[in-house]
């Protein structure tokens, strides 16, 4: 994949030219809105290159800062947030005190609406989001909170790669004691499902074609009719007033918080309702390197 990073460094640097890196050093969990698909669940991993002089340890930066204003910013500032882009031309923003709204025009006409506290969106100065356009914003953040021997910063953000089948779905869980409870975040995520003990592709891409693209939705936080050509969802939660309103085309419903447990356990249940002979293992991942196991069967 081509680097999506941005490299700089200020005038005066000290020379030579020292780095480190932390590779993978945190996932990106995020929803954001596309001129094309709509609302997307997305994962990326985040990996860092820093350069400059050595300070007074010999270091460029002691690897528990990089780890702890890094990480610190892209949890903060990107992490659980609906990434916006603000030059989009179907994008009409509108927003008071600690809240904005905005109404989101695809090009194929359909109109996403979502309202919540501030601290849950995150505007991004481009028409698009991208890995190289969030990690240029990323980096140039960063270049001004690192000590002054740091001269360059590289940031790397890319998907996991996923040989088989994927799926890119957003929720939010209105319970949740942390950001979880945003109700437009998102993943890009893995799906493993053993029939009578062996992977079945076939089910595994079926099930990614069903909620690719999507948003899954708890029923009780629906507000219209199941029948419309719109679903409203909203909730109040510990972090505010949440609110998203997109085509019932897509949205999915299930009868409980949508948890990566409760998504697992949803899977193997409909299986196991469709093929009540059979045993299924269902292995749901929740972005990479996590998920949950549920069976049925």
């Amino acid at each position: 994949m081509k680097y999506t990073g941005i490299h700089a460094i200020s005038p005066g640097s000290i020379h030579p030219l020292e780095r480190l890196f932390v590779n993978q050093l945190t996932v990106l969990d995020f929803s954001y809105l596309h001129a094309e698909r709509g609302l997307l669940g997305e994962s990326w991993l985040a990996s860092v290159e820093l350069g400059g002089g050595l300070d007074a340890q010999g270091m460029v930066l002691d690897f528990g800062q990089v780890k702890k204003q890094v990480k610190q910013l892209i949890d903060l500032e990107f992490d659980h947030r609906l990434l916006i882009p603000a030059d989009h031309p179907g994008l009409a923003l509108r927003g008071s005190g600690h809240r904005h709204r905005l109404s989101f025009t695809t090009r194929r006409g359909e109109i996403i609406e979502h309202a919540a506290p501030n601290d849950a969106v995150q505007l991004i100065d481009s028409d698009q989001i991208t890995p190289a356009v969030v990690a240029k914003i990323i980096a140039r953040r960063l270049r001004t909170q690192l000590p002054r021997n740091v001269t360059s910063v590289r940031i790397d953000l890319r998907p996991e790669d996923i040989p088989g089948a994927c799926y890119q779905y957003s929720h939010g869980l209105k319970q949740h004691a942390g950001n979880c409870q945003r109700i437009a975040h998102g993943h890009r995520s893995a799906i493993h499902i053993e029939r009578n003990g062996r992977r079945d592709p076939v089910l595994e891409k079926q099930w990614a074609e069903h909620w690719r693209d999507i948003y899954i939705g708890t029923r009780e936080d629906l507000r219209s009719r199941e029948d419309a050509d719109c679903h409203h969802f909203a909730y109040t939660s510990e972090q505010g007033d949440f609110s998203l309103t997109l085509p019932s085309s897509r949205s999915v419903l299930i009868d409980t918080d949508t948890t990566v447990e409760n998504l697992a356990r949803h899977i193997a249940t409909s299986l196991h309702a469709d093929h009540p002979d059979e045993h299924f293992e269902i292995r749901a991942f929740e972005g990479v390197r996590k998920g949950a196991l549920a069976t049925a069967g």
